[in-house]
């Protein structure tokens, strides 16, 4: 009893320390962004500030406002359309295996492994012809593309473990394929939803190559704006650690409230399959 008690105070030790590493960048920001242009420097950036000051963030949120809802309306729809695909996807190579199924998990999974950087040309010149190009509907159509892949294997994973009977007593009562879709498998699917909605929600709202690519000003996501001010010939490191943090926070926020459920959806999908 003793050895395992110390070797569990040695692990919370250890996962301590690496804590406290990892957030303090976290710990600069915030406490850079709380300071005037005039108490910051290098040898005090640990300190506290003595006097708080807000102005910082509400330059920041002037600067980062337009942006910031650009990034509302290009995140959540490009989520919540991943994931129905996803799912539908999902719900299809599961549970209703056809004559090359398996090909087609495998070359939508593909998508998963290309880069960014390889595919940005022919993206930019279809959604020119889609005359698309620089508006947050393009972006929203390469997010939701480019999301498919994960949605597909996580709601995949997922609805293997649903028993067959199930599927089986829905066919027996008269329903079809949507029927049992809608009935049946989309009331299960809440555990899904959750890890495709958090995973595709960090990766939609912290993109930046296609968000800089893809859309021109005034309709350029947060991820833009906060770069432009930091790219600008004063740099005003209060107002540019505002940015970032309030870049962060919905982020945070989701996985503050969401991360739990985040975790038991990844363990629902890995029973079976």
């Amino acid at each position: 009893m003793a050895v395992r008690r110390l070797n569990r105070s040695l692990l919370y030790l250890l996962l301590t320390i690496f804590a406290v590493l990892y957030l303090m960048p976290v710990y600069v920001v915030a406490v850079t962004s709380l300071k005037s242009g005039a108490a910051i420097n290098l040898s005090q950036m640990w300190d506290l500030p003595q006097h708080i000051s807000f102005a910082s963030l509400a330059t920041a949120w002037q600067k980062l406002g337009p942006n910031f809802m650009n990034s509302v309306y290009l995140t959540i729809p490009a989520t919540v359309i991943s994931s129905l695909i996803g799912a539908m996807n999902g719900y299809a190579l599961a549970k209703w295996r056809f004559k090359g199924s398996n090909t087609v998990f495998f070359i939508i999974l593909l998508g998963m492994f290309i880069p960014y950087q390889a595919v940005l040309i022919p993206v930019l010149r279809v959604l020119d012809t889609l005359h698309l190009y620089g508006s947050i509907p393009g972006l929203i159509l390469v997010n939701v593309v480019y999301g498919i892949p994960i949605t597909t294997l996580i709601f995949r994973n997922f609805y293997a473990a649903i028993p067959d009977e199930m599927i089986e007593a829905g066919k027996i009562d008269g329903a079809g394929y949507w029927g049992i879709f809608r009935y049946i498998v989309l009331p299960l699917s809440a555990s899904g939803f959750v890890v495709t909605g958090i995973w595709q929600f960090t990766q939609i709202w912290n993109n930046f190559l296609f968000a800089v690519s893809v859309t021109n000003p005034p309709h350029q996501p947060v991820t833009v704006a906060v770069v432009n001010i930091a790219g600008s010939q004063t740099i005003q490191w209060n107002v540019q650690m505002a940015s970032a943090l309030m870049a962060s926070i919905p982020t945070l926020v989701v996985y503050i409230f969401l991360g739990k459920y985040f975790v038991r959806g990844l363990l629902a999908g890995s029973v079976k399959g």
